[in-house]
């Protein structure tokens, strides 16, 4: 079983507290030490028994298998040679992640985060793909106390920009940068006063007339499988950059609590 970790992580879930606590050893172990059962049980406080029970509830006859299987995945030697074809689809993502690291720029994530927190209500515009990541982008935002809203009809866009003011943001996601409607709606909420941010792989002058940030993701044509990626990969990169920036900030612990609520919420449910 080449997978030991990714299984482990896969059926988590179902494990007792103490099956957690060598869980989380395993996953997260960066020691070469000695992995014996009785080493490991002092180290975590379990007995070897336990041990061998949650060996045997990862899959393995006990805890020898477990650990003799463990050892191949940590060193590589029991992974399976991958495809070509599977080798240059992860390496196209890898380049995609490798082009959004250089286009990040920290001092625009802290005005764009600034508008997301600060402004009473957000609107995400995006049409096709792009309307799916606003939709996304809503899911997780609001979880945290963001007041935001996607719109992904072209009529309620056009329809929105008389509930914009100075107190508003509006973030227009277009990949091609030619989305007229999205275009057309910014340039709209740009006259009611509020804050527009456009995020999108095209950069051009007459984007700044309307428009007070460009964030620029990376473009996948290029790539020797573009066709193959996701289109809104490089979208959600920038937006868990800008996710993961309110998080650290120092009003996110009233959004925690709220986030911690809206989970029990729908555990609930």
């Amino acid at each position: 079983m080449e997978n030991i970790i990714p299984q482990m992580e896969a059926i988590y879930s179902s494990f007792t507290p103490l099956e957690k606590t060598i869980a989380d050893f395993f996953i997260h172990n960066d020691e070469k030490k000695d992995l014996s059962s009785k080493s490991v049980s002092k180290k975590l406080f379990v007995s070897e028994a336990s041990l061998s029970r949650f060996a045997k509830k990862c899959g393995y006859k006990g805890y020898r298998e477990f650990i003799f299987c463990y050892k191949q995945y940590e060193s590589g030697m029991n992974r399976q040679q991958a495809s070509d074809n599977i080798k240059l689809v992860f390496n196209s993502y890898q380049e995609l992640l490798n082009k959004s690291y250089s286009l990040i720029d920290e001092a625009q994530i802290e005005r764009i985060v600034k508008i997301l927190t600060e402004k009473k209500r957000i609107y995400v515009y995006g049409k096709g793909s792009s309307g799916t990541v606003g939709t996304e982008m809503k899911l997780r935002f609001m979880r945290i106390g963001v007041n935001i809203e996607a719109i992904t009809d072209e009529h309620i866009m056009k329809m929105n920009s008389v509930l914009l003011d100075g107190e508003c943001g509006v973030i227009g996601i277009s990949i091609s940068g030619k989305t007229e409607t999205v275009i057309d709606s910014l340039k709209a909420a740009k006259k009611c006063g509020a804050a527009v941010v456009l995020m999108t792989s095209r950069k051009e002058k007459k984007f700044e007339d309307f428009c007070d940030e460009i964030m620029l993701f990376a473009v996948k044509e290029n790539l020797e499988r573009g066709k193959d990626i996701s289109p809104q990969f490089p979208i959600l990169v920038m937006i868990d950059m800008l996710y993961s920036r309110i998080l650290r900030t120092e009003g996110f612990r009233r959004r925690e609590t709220l986030h911690e609520y809206t989970m029990e919420a729908l555990d609930e449910k």
